[in-house]
């Protein structure tokens, strides 16, 4: 992780049934948010016969081991989405009626939305999830079906803000790239795994750019179909294996930029704002003996919980 601390500085994070949200605003806002999430038991865990012992109540999460004894906890925001939904027919799950059930669409609207905020008024930001394997990060940074999770909504939300303007003299420059860490090396997400490099690409930094990936591909979007399309090629491409614990679980770090850049004419001169929005699924930490990992999936292990 001390190589994606290099691209980015804020978070979204989770352990065990638990996904904590990280992002960092600007100063004259927050600087840093963390967010907890639990998701619903999965079946190895119904199989296991588990109980729950976790609850939470506004910002504070409860959190009753085999003593006994209640610990408490107080971040920024905790999402209760262990039960209380119901599932529609397009399969998006929404909270039952007076439920506290914390839907996907909830969470951006929690974090995401004041990412985006920030992003608008030129500060770079971030958002970054981290857990331990099969916590549910994955769910809550992509999504899975009509459940979108923060990196499509942000997308699409991104758009929306594009194509409401109405000044002629202020336009839009969008550009998304998307890297995977994968042991230890950086990898770009939008080049075929034969024509990778076999060494990576190199993190560099300088003045004028700041902390960057060296000779990585920037696709221009337009649209929110266009960034789409970008993202759903980058994510065929990620590094997934089975573990006794997460039958998807991802194998390497993955991170989404999106540069944003805002154009305005001002008496004749141009005006260019830039900013990155760094979205981060982080690989589950976890421990050979749970997951079960032998040969690459083991080496892939190490690798996750060494960066």
């Amino acid at each position: 992780r001390e190589q994606i601390e290099q691209l980015s500085s804020p978070v979204f994070c989770g352990r065990a049934g638990l996904a904590i949200l990280r992002s960092r605003a600007s100063a004259m806002a927050e600087s840093v948010v963390v967010g907890v999430r639990v998701r619903p038991f999965n079946e190895r865990e119904i199989n296991l016969k588990a109980t729950v012992c976790i609850d939470m109540q506004g910002p504070t999460t409860i959190i009753t081991g085999p003593t006994g004894i209640p610990q408490t906890f107080a971040f920024d925001q905790s999402f209760w989405s262990h039960d209380d939904y119901i599932t529609e027919e397009s399969g998006y799950c929404s909270p039952r009626p007076g439920g506290r059930y914390a839907d996907q669409r909830y969470v951006f609207d929690t974090f995401g939305q004041r990412v985006l905020d920030n992003a608008w008024t030129g500060y770079h930001c971030c958002l970054f999830a981290y857990g331990q394997t099969g916590a549910g990060k994955s769910y809550s940074m992509v999504g899975y079906g009509a459940n979108k999770g923060i990196v499509p909504i942000s997308c699409e939300e991104i758009f929306k803000r594009v194509n409401s303007n109405t000044d002629r003299e202020k336009r839009f420059e969008i550009q998304v790239s998307m890297v995977e860490i994968y042991n230890e090396t950086v990898q770009d997400l939008f080049i075929p795994f034969d024509q990778r490099p076999k060494n990576g690409f190199q993190i560099r930094e300088s003045k004028a750019l700041g902390i960057y990936v060296d000779g990585i591909v920037k696709n221009a979007v337009d649209s929110y179909s266009a960034i789409e399309r970008a993202i759903d090629q980058g994510t065929a491409n990620r590094s997934v294996g089975s573990t006794q614990m997460n039958a998807t679980s991802s194998r390497a770090h993955t991170v989404i930029t999106i540069e944003f850049k805002q154009v305005e004419k001002f008496g004749g001169v141009e005006n260019v704002k830039v900013s990155n929005i760094n979205l981060i699924d982080l690989a589950g930490s976890e421990k050979a003996a749970q997951t079960g990992a032998t040969g690459d999936r083991l080496k892939e292990g190490s690798a996750i919980n060494k960066s």
